[in-house]
């Protein structure tokens, strides 16, 4: 008798003597007799830790590895996230496609990097090079991106037609999710919204947010410079508070902190302004906050009670959500480049 597993070797032998088509049909039918779990991997490509996920037909995770980012090290970084999938694949058993969100963005007519704080990416041909490496296609898209799709798919935006995800971590960034889909515009820079002006400047505040803090990209008063970790905790000290990160500020707050409490109330309130912009003119279902600022809890109802007076429209029904995947959500998006019909 000839056993379920010859069957499978014989076909996949046909299929490789074929070609391409045959093996993506013998995929397809083996796939359908429940046989078969096609697998895709997701890497976050951070500035201190590469991080990578397999993803199974599903969407549910299997498998989760991280490494550190060795920084300035370009061959490095493409040899860790080479090891992160081969190891990967090994556990799992298979062959997986491989989605990357990287820390800024491939030129479409270079291929060259763009925009990546990860400063030794830039002007390199990543997704070549670690195409090479793997042996196979590989989809990269900004790891804000990412997060957005990841939480439109499956997550807080789930079930909602256009998603604003938003990063407040260490800098600001943002994505668009449309239909389950990145949008990622003519200059690849769609969402892209801490490098803006923060709207409607208060003059008379006693720090001033006009001109407002000087930007690393060399502009002065962007939404980073209030809206990211180091723009709140600067804030702070501005207003004469002590030396304190985010969530030691919010910690005291919470224990009746007024100074604490009011930096955070001026953060909610700038955080209204420059997502009232975003809204004005996107007009999404949902916005999604991520990084570690995203923990606030309450900024989920100060901000709306802000945002009002920005937006032009005399109702608003944007909800304004936390993540469902939190940290996970880099990978989870990352995998998610590629549909499952599309993996292995």
């Amino acid at each position: 008798m000839v056993t379920v597993g010859e069957k499978v070797a014989a076909a996949a032998r046909f299929a490789d003597i074929r070609g391409g088509s045959a093996r993506r049909d013998w995929t397809r039918r083996f796939r359908e007799c429940g046989a078969m779990t096609m697998y895709r991997i997701g890497i976050d490509l951070g500035g201190t830790k590469i991080e990578a996920a397999a993803l199974d037909d599903g969407g549910s995770m299997r498998l989760r590895r991280r490494t550190p980012t060795p920084p300035g090290d370009y061959a490095g970084t493409i040899a860790a996230i080479v090891g992160l999938v081969a190891g990967i694949e090994q556990a799992i058993g298979a062959r997986a496609s491989v989605g990357i969100g990287i820390p800024g963005t491939i030129v479409a007519a270079t291929g060259l990097v763009k925009n990546a704080n990860s400063t030794w990416l830039i002007g390199r041909p990543l997704g070549d090079d670690v195409e090479a490496a793997l042996g196979r296609p590989v989809r990269f898209a900004n790891d804000a991106n990412c997060f957005a799709l990841s939480e439109a798919i499956d997550g807080a935006g789930a079930g909602h037609g256009t998603v604003f995800g938003v990063i407040l971590g260490t800098g600001v960034g943002g994505g668009i999710a449309i239909g389950g889909r990145i949008l990622v515009g003519a200059n690849a820079i769609a969402g892209e919204w801490g490098h803006n002006p923060l709207p409607a400047p208060c003059r008379d505040e006693p720090a001033g947010e006009s001109p407002g803090p000087a930007c690393y990209c060399g502009r002065s008063g962007c939404i980073e410079t209030f809206l990211s970790g180091p723009g709140l905790a600067a804030d702070h000290q501005r207003h004469g508070g002590a030396v304190l990160d985010g969530p030691a500020i919010a910690a005291a707050a919470a224990a009746g902190d007024a100074q604490c409490r009011e930096t955070l109330d001026r953060y909610a309130e700038r955080l209204a302004r420059a997502l009232a912009g975003v809204i004005n003119i996107l007009d999404p279902d949902a916005i999604v906050l991520g990084g570690g600022l995203s923990s606030l809890r309450h900024l989920y109802d100060e901000v709306p009670r802000h945002w009002a007076r920005h937006i032009i429209s005399n109702t608003v029904v944007t909800r304004l959500l936390p993540p469902v995947h939190g940290d996970s959500s880099g990978v989870r998006g990352a995998a998610w480049l590629w549909r499952p019909e599309e993996a292995g």
